[in-house]
């Protein structure tokens, strides 16, 4: 007896099976799946065979020698594989939500449309068009007034998700049974010439009106539950939370077949109110809901900090809490000083080498943890700047870049981290670092004519982009607000916080040189200083400045004037 594809095939079957194969050496495998369904009445909620599933059975029973598959000995249309057609032209767009007019969502259902839906993905999606998993339903996004500008599709969910399935509360029997009326938004794709505020949360629940619906219409039976995967450190999931999903935690980074892949973040959203009592339901046809188990005590700080840290083996994440401690104890050693023996410096390299490792993966456990005690501070200030780590002195090192002028010739990496702290100044840990190597130094002339996103100055936006998230998910307990120097005084910074009304607040210290203009409420023009220091002082402040090399410490008067003013965008 031995299970595969979800399936228990008895030795009376798989007997069966080899009989045919011997008798009928010449029946196709098609037939063969089709035999097989029958016998053990292998179908699905709309009555039909399980071919595709079967056939895949059928191969694994194959691999293993249990059975000897008649070869392949025709080939179908399906099995070519075709260059997708053109993607289509899609209109650059950059307005409000009501200005696309009416934002249709077709059902792929013609050979045109599935072209379309095809060569869109394929040239627009980091993951392309497919293959998409078991039942499925795809659709094309249309503004009334751009055209096309999207797609998504719905198909079979994971199997097995252990954030998930602790979230539904499913029993082993139950999970085999029902995970059919859980789907997965397994591709989403709003162009990227298309820039336009709330529509990817619009389209989402435009989509789900019908889905349910259109489901039923083609499999004969109604999903009560969405599920989908957003690869954590591409995308954020801020269109999701938007249209009210619900993020249940990670996954383990195994991929579905269990060789490897990147740790996604995992968000839900329930179609109908009962939807674990249709889940949750077994044979019998009582409800058993799992109880939760109960989370173990970490047994240091080092535990509780990256304990949930998704490297995809959980080897690695025990090394990692192990190595983590062997810094701790010795801060200003060198690896195999920290380790303290050939064995434990080896399984060290052995971990810094494993592909698998990923810093980003590792900070965001950090990143989780220090949300939590965020949480627990109803003002938090979020300080931002840029620092260097200079690696000059290991000129064999590859992947860095200049990190001074272009006389000093030092080289390295540019790291630039967001620090949250408490209003006494304590720190709470890190909401966001960004690492990267300089492809080299250039001059004025060509930064001028970068967008901004290309330029190193996009650190700041993004910094505040990371902290607003963490701002969303914190609005009933917590203010933050975003502190920066006078490098982060520019436009597009503003004009992010201006664009997320419910983000971080912005602290930004005035560049003065910059000569930035300003409007008032006159709509006069002039220069930030001037109007500032026309307005009364409401406050003083004696602040120690400490010495420098060129000047020893003193004490200054802060004195603090306010006025609201508009910045231009010039």
């Amino acid at each position: 007896m031995l299970r595969v594809g979800g399936r228990i095939f008895s030795d009376d079957v798989i007997k069966r099976l080899s009989e045919t194969i011997q008798k009928e050496p010449c029946l196709s495998r098609r037939k063969l799946s089709r035999l097989v369904c029958e016998w053990m009445d292998w179908r699905n909620q709309a009555g039909r065979l399980q071919e595709m599933s079967c056939r895949k059975a059928l191969l694994e029973l194959d691999r293993r020698k249990e059975i000897n598959l008649p070869k392949v000995n025709k080939h179908y249309a399906f099995q070519k594989v075709n260059k997708p057609a053109e993607a289509p032209p899609i209109a650059e767009v950059s307005c409000e939500l009501a200005e696309l007019g009416d934002v249709e969502i077709i059902r792929v259902t013609t050979r045109f449309h599935s072209k379309l839906w095809r060569s869109m993905l394929e040239a627009h999606h980091y993951l392309g068009s497919g293959p998409l998993c078991g039942a499925q339903l795809r659709y094309l996004v249309r503004s009334e007034h751009y055209g096309w500008i999207g797609g998504l599709s719905y198909s079979a969910c994971a199997r097995r998700v252990e954030s998930r399935d602790e979230w539904i509360g499913w029993t082993e029997e139950a999970r085999k049974r029902n995970h059919t009326f859980v789907i997965n938004n397994s591709r989403y794709l709003i162009a990227p010439t298309v820039r336009v505020k709330c529509l990817a949360s619009h389209v989402l629940a435009k989509c789900q009106t019908r889905l349910v619906d259109d489901w039923e219409r083609v499999y004969k039976y109604r999903p009560v539950l969405l599920e989908t995967y957003v690869e954590r450190g591409r995308f954020s999931g801020s269109c999701y939370r938007a249209a009210n999903w619900k993020y249940v935690g990670g996954t383990e980074g195994r991929g579905r077949k269990g060789t490897g892949a990147t740790v996604k973040d995992v968000y839900v959203m329930p179609l109908q109110k009962k939807w674990q009592a249709v889940l949750c339901c077994c044979a019998d046809g009582k409800v058993h809901v799992r109880q939760r188990v109960a989370q173990k005590e970490p047994r240091d700080w080092i535990e509780a900090e990256l304990g949930g840290t998704k490297l995809g083996d959980a080897r690695l994440t025990s090394r990692l809490l192990e190595m983590t401690g062997m810094f701790y104890d010795k801060p200003l050693a060198n690896i195999p000083q920290a380790c303290g023996s050939v064995s434990a410096t080896k399984a060290a390299y052995r971990f810094l080498d494993n592909e698998n490792v990923d810093w980003k993966a590792i900070l965001q456990a950090h990143y989780e943890a220090t949300e939590e005690r965020v949480k627990e501070n109803s003002l938090v200030l979020v300080a931002q700047d840029t620092t260097t780590l200079n690696y000059s002195t290991h000129p064999n090192t590859q992947g860095l870049g200049p990190i001074g002028t272009k006389s000093e010739k030092v080289r390295g990496l540019m790291v630039h981290d967001t620090m949250a702290f408490t209003e006494s100044g304590t720190p709470l840990g890190l909401l966001n670092v960004q690492c990267w190597a300089r492809d080299g130094i250039g001059s004025k002339h060509e930064r001028h004519k970068k967008p901004i996103e290309e330029k190193e100055s996009w650190k700041w936006v993004e910094s505040y982009h990371a902290v607003s998230q963490v701002q969303k998910r914190c609005r009933n307990k917590s203010l933050l607000v975003v502190v920066a120097d006078r490098e982060a005084d520019i436009h597009e910074v503003f004009a992010e916080q201006y664009n997320t009304p419910d983000g971080a607040q912005l602290l930004i210290r005035a560049e003065r040189s910059r000569n930035r203009k300003v409007v008032d409420d006159k709509e006069s023009c002039e220069f930030l200083w001037t109007k500032l220091e026309q307005q009364p002082v409401i406050g003083t402040r004696e602040i120690l400045i400490p010495p420098s090399e060129k000047r020893s410490a003193r004490q200054a008067i802060l004195m603090v004037r306010t006025v609201p003013v508009t910045l231009p965008p010039f």
